[in-house]
């Protein structure tokens, strides 16, 4: 067992993003080659099949794997230690610590711990704290007698904060998104637009799926466990906002429409950076790692890319390989080259 009890779709999901805010919390061990790895280790993925998780270095030997001289998964840098101390030392206290001490606490200047943390997690010090108290909110939600009660227990001083903190974030839980939607109502449909047929799904906070030319079962698929409702009449003013921001992507008429996706601390910065680039423009993959703070993670910036749920709506469409060539888009090439025609003009 892992620790924290992390479910394995939820450390595989790491292991894509090359998230390296899960170093030490476990190793990925590879039973087709023998070795274990950090969650961030820059090998080729292995398949997922071949894939075991181990709470650490330990429990994987005692299996018969040996360590990745390529990641060094039992030898933590003292730049790891600091971030791993300072992710603690967060989640002990329930709300934002001021960076000099985190600083003070790893023996680094503020300024030096604020890159070291960023480089690590993809978010500063102050950005991990306000994530990690909307998803305890979001979590006590589904279970509080009381509103209140679970926004002052999540760390907040009070509703106007907690609101304010997760504005465009709050919706499924994310034990939810890691349980199949288990507890959750998704309404959906599939509408025809000038980019072929799209699929449209969403819970009561948002859009939790935008995907083209999809069959319904792959949404049953995504969200085994929640209870999947064809149409209704609130979805059906959702759905023609959706319709139109696909057929004019980029216009600011549309920004408002909110969308509910969880992802690792990695995938969920290099999401909310899709979104800040403007219409019309690209960035390529390099850009957009160097902008979350993590030039070096340009393969797990395009894990992440890869990974988004609500296609336009996080406009994934808008990033592009350093040649300039369009690179891959998990709805085909075409579409991709539609979105940025239509953008352009």
């Amino acid at each position: 067992m892992i620790p924290d009890a992390i479910p394995d779709d939820e450390a595989w999901q790491a292991v894509l993003a090359r998230d390296r805010a899960s170093d030490g919390r476990f190793v990925t061990g590879v039973l087709s080659t023998g070795i274990y790895c950090r969650p961030s280790c820059a090998a080729r993925h292995p398949r997922r099949e071949n894939v075991r998780f181990f709470a650490d270095g330990t429990a994987a030997r005692a299996a018969g794997l040996r360590p990745c001289l390529r990641c060094s998964p039992d030898d933590v840098s003292r730049d790891e230690r600091a971030v791993l101390a300072a992710i603690e030392a967060i989640k002990a206290a329930g709300q934002t610590l001021a960076l000099a001490d985190l600083a003070a606490q790893a023996g680094y200047s503020p300024a030096h711990f604020q890159r070291v943390f960023t480089r690590h997690t993809g978010l500063s010090p102050t950005s991990y704290a306000r994530a990690l108290r909307a998803e305890r909110a979001a979590e006590a939600l589904t279970g509080a007698p009381r509103v209140t009660d679970a926004i002052y227990d999540a760390g907040f001083s009070g509703p106007s904060r907690f609101y304010e903190a997760s504005e465009g974030r709050l919706g499924m839980a994310p034990s939810a998104w890691r349980d199949g939607g288990r507890g959750a109502t998704i309404h959906w449909a599939v509408v025809p637009t000038s980019l072929g047929a799209m699929l449209v799904a969403a819970t009561d906070k948002g859009v939790c799926r935008l995907s083209f030319n999809e069959a319904p079962e792959a949404l049953q698929a995504r969200f085994p466990k929640a209870e999947l409702v064809e149409g209704g009449a609130a979805f059906e003013a959702l759905l023609a906002q959706v319709v139109a921001a696909v057929e004019a992507p980029g216009s600011p008429d549309f920004a408002h429409i909110p969308i509910d996706v969880k992802g690792t601390a990695f995938q969920e910065a290099v999401w909310r950076e899709l979104r800040r680039i403007p219409a019309g423009e690209t960035r390529t993959y390099a850009q957009i790692a160097a902008a979350v703070g993590n030039p070096g993670a340009v393969r797990a910036t395009g894990s992440a890319n890869g990974a988004n749920h609500v296609s336009v709506l996080i406009p994934c469409h808008r990033v592009v390989r350093t040649d300039g060539s369009l690179g891959g888009y998990a709805w085909g090439l075409d579409i991709k080259r539609k979105l940025l025609e239509k953008e352009a003009k």
